[in-house]
């Protein structure tokens, strides 16, 4: 059983940043993929990034990359999401998840991912 907490959300005006992160429990944390997944009231939830394992391998959503970056510490149990240059249509509740049966692959699909967090409010005004 994996527990994963979001935190450092909150309200930033385009253009700024903020850092959200993921606390992990169990001691298996350096076994799985980690991924970060994001929702808009009323629509799917999406892919965000994606990490393996070691952090050796990362994958982006088109619509982030250049502005986001994933980065993982195992010793610490935690996985981080950089968010720079935000704008408004990154307004969304972030998710962490836990991938645990291929964590060598940092996988888009949700349906891939086995744990997840209750999620963190980012909301970028215009």
């Amino acid at each position: 059983q994996v527990q994963l907490v979001e935190s450092g959300g909150g309200l930033v005006q385009a253009g700024g940043s903020l850092r959200l992160s993921c606390a992990a429990s169990g001691r298996s944390f350096s076994r799985y993929a980690m991924g970060w997944f994001r929702q808009v009231s009323g629509k799917e939830r999406e892919f965000a990034a994606a990490i393996s394992w070691n952090g050796d391998n990362t994958n982006y959503a088109d619509s982030v990359k250049g502005r986001f970056t994933i980065s993982r510490d195992n010793a610490k149990n935690m996985v981080y999401l950089q968010m720079n240059s935000l704008k408004p249509e990154d307004t969304a509740v972030y998710y962490c998840a836990a991938e645990t049966t291929a964590p060598w692959v940092p996988g888009t699909r949700k349906d891939r991912y086995d744990y997840w967090g209750q999620g963190t409010q980012v909301t970028v005004s215009s």
